[in-house]
């Protein structure tokens, strides 16, 4: 019985690895992070054949590439290479002798917004009506900017206040996801406006300049909209909302992911720190 490697050329391997992660049911942006990752191992050490996959090789694309990116960056790319060499052990076109491990990343608090910079932030989005709901639905729901893109004014059941919805990024559907009510009102005044045959939710593009210019405006220089998202999960934290349901609700595939982004936020460690009775302990002191 034949256990050793087979040899076989880099476009061979890539062009198989990627063609089985389709047939998975990869996502096109999954799909294109894969792709990028191995265009630059590439790049940096060179069309590899099977046999000159080796840890060698490996070590120096992680210093090479380390030198170009951040270290958060760098895991990504450790991942992706990752899982092709774990491919390619299967498919015996490499040994199992490499070993390959992500780098400790300091872990910074993420960003999130106190609710008086929520509401700076909509009353100056106020303008631009669409904006708005885009802000108040991922404020409100957690869903990704692509989700909230995605929708179709047949997904929100108005009388029970849930959307429909699946996302673009794991592909896979929550189904009723819950909305608060007073957004659902918004929501309601919205879609009264909107052409009776229109059905996306929105049928522009979502304006980079225009989010740009509101988030100056409130002196939130360097926030993002998917820190729109991080607030929601840290919201949730704050008000003692447990792990496993802000997992569900932000369709993570770990608690693990939750617990480390979402409730490392400065407002969520300061609520948790504050429960400690120091006042107490020094008035009977």
């Amino acid at each position: 019985m034949f256990t050793g490697t087979i040899t076989v050329d880099w476009q061979q391997m890539r062009d198989e690895y990627e063609h089985s992660k389709k047939v998975a049911g990869i996502t096109e942006d999954s799909l294109y992070e894969v792709a990028l990752t191995l265009r630059n191992f590439e790049r940096l050490v060179g069309k590899c054949n099977s046999k000159q996959i080796t840890q060698n090789a490996i070590d120096n694309f992680i210093l090479e590439r380390g030198q170009e990116v951040k270290r958060s960056t760098l895991n990504k790319d450790i991942r992706n290479l990752k899982a092709f060499i774990h491919w390619c052990r299967k498919n015996r076109y490499a040994n199992g002798e490499i070993e390959i491990r992500q780098l400790k990343e300091d872990e910074r608090p993420v960003k999130s917004l106190t609710n008086t910079q929520i509401t700076k932030l909509l009353s100056a989005s106020k303008p631009y009506q669409t904006l708005k709901m885009r802000v108040l639905l991922a404020l409100g729901t957690g869903l990704r900017r692509g989700d909230i893109e995605s929708l179709r004014v047949s997904d929100i059941d108005f009388e029970n206040s849930y959307v429909t919805t699946r996302s673009k990024k794991t592909r896979k559907s929550m189904g009723s996801r819950p909305v608060p009510v007073p957004i659902m009102a918004e929501l309601k005044k919205y879609v009264s406006g909107l052409d009776r045959e229109q059905e996306r939710l929105f049928i522009d593009r979502f304006n980079q300049h225009r989010w740009d210019k509101i988030r100056h405006k409130v002196g939130l220089t360097d926030f993002r909209f998917h820190d729109l998202r991080k607030t929601f999960g840290s919201v949730l934290a704050q008000n003692g909302v447990s792990t496993a349901v802000t997992q569900k609700l932000l369709e993570h595939s770990s608690p693990d992911l939750t617990n480390k982004v979402y409730t490392n936020v400065d407002p969520v460690l300061r609520h948790a720190v504050d429960q400690i009775p120091v006042g107490e302990w020094l008035e009977g002191s």
